[in-house]
């Protein structure tokens, strides 16, 4: 689905990055994300539980 991305790519999408957001910003926007995709992955196990329930 996606190609492959190779380390120049991730090199120029850090660069892209950092310029946007600036070096202040970036741990910020990592906690933000990282907290979102922990509330995410909360989520999906709650709805696999209640599923499983309504198997039983």
């Amino acid at each position: 689905m996606f190609p492959s991305i190779g380390m120049q790519e991730l090199l120029v999408i850090m660069v892209v990055i950092l310029l946007l957001f600036g070096s202040k910003r970036l741990p910020e926007l990592a906690r933000g994300i990282g907290k979102s995709i922990r509330e995410f992955k909360k989520a999906a196990d709650d709805v696999k539980r209640e599923m499983d329930i309504d198997n039983l």
